[in-house]
């Protein structure tokens, strides 16, 4: 009997498409017609009116797709459902073309369309310009080190407050690898009183006159206040971590725009989401809809899906488990999770035992194609990252053959 030797080809991307049917010997026309035709998605898009569900329907079937809706749709008895895309790249291609020419606002579903099938493609090398110092984004992912200036944050409190001590940790996490720093001078751990942007100030003011001026890496600012960030922007700091994404301080927004500095947003909110993925969709297009009405485009737009922020410990690992999914908003993800409370209550560990949890989520980040991570433990870190790196951004992109 013949041993025909069939095995599954794992196809993520287009890039990986193209790559597998190249090796088989197609020509490349016949590569560039397959490629999309080899890859399925599917994506969801909630709370549709009903005639635009039956819109989508029609269209999804006219390009040999489908789309699931709810059961009433079809006899008009709901006024809105959500409706479940169904088909592959090619197909997808397909209908954000047509629906571009469609009337109730379809036009804007078409272009989130292409933004979405572009996120999950490979990510360009490309370089982001943090008000004059360089971050290279889709080389590698980058490793932002935590400093945190603070006497009662959750993990290092009290240990760099003072200025020397703060200098020396600073330099310490570049020497270990990272890539930039971000530095807080509040505490926003559950349950932590806030403090004026005075006190703020004050702590930060001395480290980063100190600091900017002697290294080379970008300097992140995590602040929540309009305040803080435009005295740190003036004092040259480079890019600002707002843990309200834009939504909290009204004139946080204003000053991003007016220093034109990258920003990143996380997901944050009062109380428990029912409906978890779908509000953080939304929560993210309000802030990059801000962002981009402020003079912010593209990679100046980092989101955080805020692991640890108004979340049960069941919804942070699902967030944990679907990361990939943002990817579809077009921007680079940060993913913070070091040390958090998440690792402690699935490990039974103290905040100074969590390493290699950190490290676990780290690896799982990799996987999905974050761009960076922010670790307090940067040297671990960076060793997990770069052989995962080595494993899902190289290997499976250089060496299909021999996969």
């Amino acid at each position: 009997m013949r041993d025909f030797r069939m095995r599954w080809i794992k196809l993520d991307n287009l890039e990986e498409a193209k790559r597998a049917i190249t090796e088989i010997g197609t020509d490349s026309v016949g590569v560039g017609q397959m490629a999309g035709k080899s890859l399925g998605r599917a994506i969801k898009v909630e709370n549709v009116p009903l005639p635009i569900a039956h819109i989508l329907k029609q269209e999804m079937l006219s390009v040999g797709g489908d789309a699931a809706v709810h059961r009433d749709v079809i006899v008009n008895k709901v006024d809105a459902t959500d409706v479940l895309l169904l088909g592959t790249v090619s197909q997808f291609g397909h209908f954000a073309q047509k629906i571009l020419a469609q009337p109730f606002g379809l036009k804007e579903l078409g272009h989130q369309l292409k933004v979405a099938l572009k996120g999950l493609e490979p990510p360009q090398e490309r370089t982001l310009d943090c008000r004059g110092r360089e971050l290279v984004l889709g080389k590698r992912t980058l490793v932002m080190g935590i400093l945190n200036v603070t006497p009662d944050s959750f993990s290092d409190g009290g240990k760099y407050v003072d200025l020397k001590d703060a200098l020396s940790q600073a330099e310490r996490l570049i020497a270990e690898g990272a890539d930039l720093l971000d530095i807080g001078g509040e505490s926003t751990r559950p349950g932590i009183v806030p403090i004026s942007a005075e006190e703020e100030w004050s702590r930060l003011e001395p480290v980063l006159k100190e600091l900017i001026p002697r290294i080379s890496v970008p300097v992140s600012i995590d602040t929540y206040k309009a305040e803080v960030a435009e005295k740190a922007l003036v004092a040259g700091a480079h890019i600002i971590n707002d843990i309200w994404g834009l939504q909290g301080d009204p004139e946080m927004i204003r000053v991003v725009g007016k220093y034109h500095a990258p920003v990143i947003v996380m997901h944050n909110q009062e109380g428990i989401s029912q409906q978890l993925m779908g509000d953080m969709t939304a929560f993210f297009r309000r802030s990059i809809q801000l962002a981009e009405e402020n003079g912010l485009s593209g990679d100046e737009i980092i989101i955080d899906p805020g692991i640890g922020f108004g979340k049960t410990r069941e919804q942070d690992l699902e967030v944990m488990s679907r990361l990939d999914e943002f990817r579809l908003l077009g921007h680079p993800i940060l993913l913070a999770t070091s040390r958090k409370r998440m690792i402690g209550n699935i490990l039974n560990l103290p905040v100074d035992q969590r390493v290699e949890g950190t490290i676990a989520t780290s690896v799982v980040g990799v996987a999905a194609g974050v761009d960076m991570v922010r670790v307090h433990d940067v040297l671990a870190n960076r060793r997990a990252i770069d052989m995962s790196d080595a494993i899902y951004r190289k290997l499976r992109g250089r060496n299909f053959a021999g996969a």
